[in-house]
């Protein structure tokens, strides 16, 4: 339980800490984070300004001292608790960006008391400190990693509280159905109006379902969040490769006249639009007595079938031959067909293809492959979904969903007691969802995936 954290309150947070929170490497400027009981005082040992007597959001210039030696010239700004990021006072230490000086500063911030922070720590604080959910602590980490605009405004959405309050909304129509269903139970001497089962399953399916609603969300999130597992197929020589490297905007794969040139897979990653696609250039699919190339296409199979998306390329200037319909029978979530070498003879019928969700006509060579980047960009968009959901996160609805079914199927058959606990159980997932009701263990390995210095 959350309450359980409180030995770490008393323990741990007492400590003051301090990191770099801006990349460890040579810039224009270096931000250092200093939070805890004392990080006013020690901040002020090591600094030419009077720091203790500056108001909260206020910045002062000054230098920085190592004894009587300047180390650096320094803007401190100044959040006394409980108005800061983490809840307690806080001190941040503005200099030259060169990796010796951040360093060095750091150093002296340790030598007066200061421990380093670890992965995550400033916003653990945060969390423990109840200026979070953790729902909203996670969120952090995801705009801290956005790699595109549409992730980024669903993760601002999550640490603004948009999934926090959703999901606080289905708690407490739970909780009131609890309350309900708990006074009948305790009090039945009491004028207390009988709980139907009819007006109870109504209610509970209409909390699953919503509950339900949240945790679809967690697919498209995969694909926001890692990218889309796509895959280039096609016969040898059709300009997979070539493909690969025009969307990738640099030389991945190797590109010759030879067929079969490409034995294995090469991947690489491509932005496209609001997210990014985890592209694989595969082997030419053929048959072939080749013993090292035949593993190369088993190997194409094998990941095109479990892809995500295929981006099978046909070659226009021949005719459609048993290989291009060995690709046609394909299965994948969404296929497109890429006829390439559009500027050359057009042999090729497209009328035979099938099971493809997008036919679209390119020329790789010539980087003529916009009408694959529009297909594929809007395909992007139509993932989106209202909440960007991690796995941790699916987990506990899936589990209140669960419990919930179980009640669901149990009303009627036996007492309200046993009703009772396991609705229990399906607010405890929810209340772990949000950090409420969740133990050390979870806690910790949720900000272990965090950079130093947030």
């Amino acid at each position: 339980m959350i309450n359980i954290s409180y030995l770490y309150v008393e323990s741990e947070l007492k400590m003051t800490i301090a990191a770099l929170s801006t990349p460890k490497a040579a810039g224009g400027i270096a931000v250092i984070r200093i939070s805890g009981e004392d990080a006013i005082g020690i901040a002020d040992s090591i600094s030419g300004v009077d720091i203790a007597s500056m108001k909260g959001y206020t910045c002062a210039y000054g230098k920085i001292y190592d004894g009587d030696e300047t180390v650096d010239d320094a803007v401190i700004t100044v959040f006394r608790a409980p108005h800061s990021y983490t809840g307690e006072d806080v001190v941040e230490i503005s200099c030259h960006g060169g990796i010796y000086v951040s360093e060095r500063i750091l150093s002296l911030l340790y030598s007066r008391g200061a421990e380093p922070a670890e992965p995550g720590e400033f916003t653990k604080r945060a969390f423990l400190n109840h200026k979070m959910d953790l729902t909203r602590a996670e969120a952090v980490m995801d705009i801290i990693s956005a790699q595109g605009s549409a992730y980024l405004r669903k993760a601002e959405n999550i640490r603004e509280g948009h999934l926090y309050k959703r999901v606080e909304e289905l708690r407490h129509r739970l909780v009131e159905l609890l309350s309900t269903i708990s006074a009948w139970i305790d009090f039945p001497d009491e004028d207390i109006p009988e709980v139907e089962d009819d007006t109870l399953k109504k209610e509970l399916i209409e909390i699953r379902d919503g509950i339900a609603d949240i945790a679809k969300c967690y697919d498209s999130s995969c694909l926001l969040r890692y990218g889309i597992d796509t895959v280039i197929v096609g016969k040898p020589n059709v300009g997979k490769s070539t493909l690969m490297n025009a969307l990738s905007g640099c030389d991945r794969s190797i590109v010759t006249e030879i067929p079969g040139t490409t034995r294995d897979i090469v991947e690489g990653s491509v932005r496209v639009g609001d997210t990014v696609l985890r592209i694989a250039d595969t082997a030419g699919i053929h048959d072939t007595e080749d013993i090292v190339e035949s593993a190369g296409i088993e190997r194409a199979m094998a990941r095109a079938a479990k892809a995500d998306l295929v981006i099978a390329v046909f070659d226009n200037s021949e005719a459609f031959c048993d290989d291009d319909r060995r690709i046609c029978d394909m299965t994948a979530a969404r296929k497109i067909a890429c006829i390439n070498k559009s500027d050359e003879q057009d042999l090729f019928d497209e009328t035979l293809l099938t099971g493809f969700d997008d036919i679209v006509h390119i020329s790789a060579k010539n980087g003529d492959i916009g009408s694959l980047l529009d297909v594929l960009e809007s395909m992007t968009i139509e993932t989106a979904d209202e909440f960007l959901i991690n796995e941790r996160q699916k987990i506990c609805l899936d589990k209140a969903a669960v419990c919930i079914s179980e009640a669901v199927d149990s009303i009627g058959i036996v007492t309200l007691d046993a009703v009772d606990i396991v609705l229990d159980r399906a607010l405890y997932h929810l209340l772990e969802l949000t950090g409420e009701s969740v133990s050390d263990t979870v806690v910790n390995e949720v900000f272990s995936h965090f950079c130093v210095g947030k």
